[in-house]
C-alpha cells in the first residue's frame, strides 16, 4: 500500500445540517437566547427518549456530573467509586464536591467498570458508585445496582458517551439515581457544548435545577451555593434538531462498526470491540486493542496511511500528576493494560465504504509492519 502523510479519514466529524442552522436562526431572531422555552422543550424530549421522568440541561457534561453529585448530597469526606479508565472529568467532578474518587478496575472485554472489583473498595465513607458507560456501551448495571442496594449507595451513570445505548432493554440514562450526558461536538449528538442530567426522582431533579442556577429557588433568593451551569436556547435548538436524527446516527455507527469488525477480525495482533449479550452498543468510539509491538508504532503507521486515530485513554486517572499529588491512588492492572494498548479508529456516521476500507487497510498495513 502507498503510505501518505495527509489524514483523509478523521477520527470524528460533527454533523450539522440545515435544520440545526434554521433552528438557531429562529432563536437568534426571537431575542430569547439564554435559557428559555427551547431548553425546556429539549429537556422534555431528551428525558422521554431516554425513558426518564426529568431532564435538567446544563452547559457541559462535566457540569452535569458536578451538579448530579451535589444533588445527591455528595460532599467533603465522602468517597465515590468509579473507574480510572475514563476522561478526567469523571474524576474531577467528584473532587469538585470535596469527595474522594476511589478507583475500581475494568472488565478488559467491555472496558467498563468491573462490578466484581467494586465491593472490596466500599468503606463507611462510600456514598456512591459512578459507572462510566464507556465508548457507547453500558456497564453491568444489574450487578452495580445490586451492590448499591446492598450497601445503601447512590448510583450516578456517567453516560457522556452512550446516547441511545441499551442494557437489557433499558436505555442508558434511566437505570441509576441520576445520569449525565455530554453534548460536546464529537459525541453521538451535539448541542455544540452542553450536557443534561436525567432522573426519575422529583426531589433530585429539583436539587439539580437549583444547583445549576446559582442555588436559587426563585430569582434573587439563594438557598445553596450554586453555579452558573445553564444551557442556552441556542444550544437547545441545535439539540432538538439532532434528536430527530440521533437514532439514524447510531444505526450508522453500528453498521460501520460491524463492517470494521468483519474486516479486522483476522488481523494479527488486533482485538476488536466486544458487545456483551443483551446490550446495544452505540460506538461513540470504535476502539481496538493491540497485542503485539508498541501501540505508538501502530498509531504512526495508521496515521501515515491517512487514517486519524485517538487514544481513549492513555493514562489511568490515578496516574495523572495532579491525582498523584492529591493522593488518589489505585491498583487496576486491566485499566493500565488498556491504557497502554488501545487505539480508537473512525466510526462516525459520515464515513463512506471507501473510508472504512481505508481504515481496515491501514490497520492491516500496521500489523504487517510491526
Amino acid at each position: 500500500m502507498i503510505i501518505v502523510s495527509e489524514i483523509k479519514v478523521p477520527i470524528a466529524k460533527p454533523i450539522i445540517g440545515d435544520e440545526e442552522i434554521e433552528n438557531v436562526v429562529e432563536v437568534l431572531k426571537s431575542g430569547m437566547i439564554a435559557q428559555g422555552p427551547k431548553v425546556a422543550e429539549f429537556e422534555e424530549k431528551f428525558a422521554e427518549w431516554v425513558g426518564a421522568k426529568y431532564g435538567i440541561a446544563v452547559n457541559s457534561g462535566t457540569a452535569a456530573l458536578h451538579v448530579a453529585l451535589l444533588s445527591c448530597g455528595i460532599g467533603e469526606g465522602d468517597e465515590v467509586i468509579t473507574t480510572p479508565f475514563t476522561f478526567i472529568a469523571s474524576g474531577n467532578a467528584i473532587v469538585y464536591t470535596g469527595a474522594k474518587p476511589v478507583f475500581a478496575d475494568i472488565d478488559l472485554k467491555t472496558y467498563t467498570i468491573d462490578p466484581d472489583s467494586i465491593e472490596e473498595l466500599i468503606t463507611e465513607n462510600t456514598k456512591a458508585i459512578l459507572p462510566v458507560q464507556l465508548y457507547g456501551q453500558s456497564a453491568d448495571m444489574d450487578k452495580i445496582n445490586e451492590i448499591a442496594e446492598k450497601h445503601d449507595l447512590i448510583v450516578i451513570e456517567d453516560a457522556a458517551q452512550a446516547h441511545g445505548a441499551t442494557y437489557k432493554g433499558n436505555k442508558v440514562g434511566s437505570m441509576g439515581d441520576m445520569a449525565c450526558f455530554s453534548f460536546y461536538p464529537t459525541k453521538n449528538m451535539t448541542t455544540s457544548e452542553g450536557g443534561i442530567i436525567t432522573t426519575n426522582d422529583e426531589k433530585l431533579a429539583e436539587n439539580a435545577r437549583i444547583f445549576r442556577a446559582h442555588g436559587a429557588t426563585v430569582r434573587y433568593h439563594h438557598d445553596e451555593i450554586g453555579y452558573n451551569f445553564r444551557m442556552t436556547d441556542i444550544s437547545a435548538a441545535i439539540g432538538l434538531a439532532q434528536m430527530d436524527r440521533i437514532d439514524e446516527f447510531n444505526d450508522k455507527r453500528n453498521e460501520n462498526a460491524a463492517y470494521l469488525n468483519e474486516g479486522l477480525k483476522d488481523v494479527d495482533g488486533v482485538v476488536t470491540p466486544y458487545c456483551a449479550d443483551g446490550l446495544k452498543h452505540v460506538y461513540h468510539q470504535y476502539t481496538i486493542r493491540v497485542e503485539k509491538g508498541n501501540r505508538d508504532d501502530w498509531v504512526n503507521v495508521i496515521n501515515e496511511c491517512g487514517v486519524g486515530t485517538g487514544i481513549h485513554y492513555p493514562i489511568p486517572l490515578y496516574n495523572q500528576p495532579i491525582y498523584k499529588e492529591l493522593g488518589f491512588d489505585g491498583d487496576c492492572p486491566n485499566a493500565e493494560l488498556a491504557a497502554d494498548n488501545v487505539i480508537s479508529l473512525p466510526v462516525h456516521p459520515s464515513l463512506t465504504k471507501e473510508d472504512l476500507d481505508l481504515v481496515i487497510e491501514a490497520v492491516k498495513t500496521a500489523s504487517d509492519k510491526i
